[in-house]
């Protein structure tokens, strides 16, 4: 019995040691994450809203008009991002 509970003490001393430095290391981690968001730039936010006009025109075609318009997405998106941006040079 007493051999079975030094056993076990030699085998925890090693994480009782170093328990202390992984606390210590974890508040860098959550400070790293707990940064603040940067905000977009006007760019981006551009084609995030042109995105999301597409996305929409996109899911009310029925599947008859998306075979018209390009039948994957990607293609769709591409044809309606230049159009939005006014680079359609049809």
């Amino acid at each position: 019995m007493l051999h079975r509970l030094l056993a076990g003490a030699a085998l925890a001393l090693p994480l009782l040691v170093s328990a202390p430095a992984l606390a210590r290391e974890a508040p860098k981690e959550a400070a790293g994450a707990a940064k603040p968001a940067k905000e977009p730039s006007a760019g981006q936010s551009a084609a995030r809203a042109r995105q999301k006009q597409c996305g929409t025109e996109w899911r009310a075609l029925t599947d008859a008009q998306k075979t018209a318009q390009g039948p994957k997405w990607p293609q769709y998106w591409s044809k309606c991002n230049k159009r939005l941006k006014g680079n359609d040079k049809a």
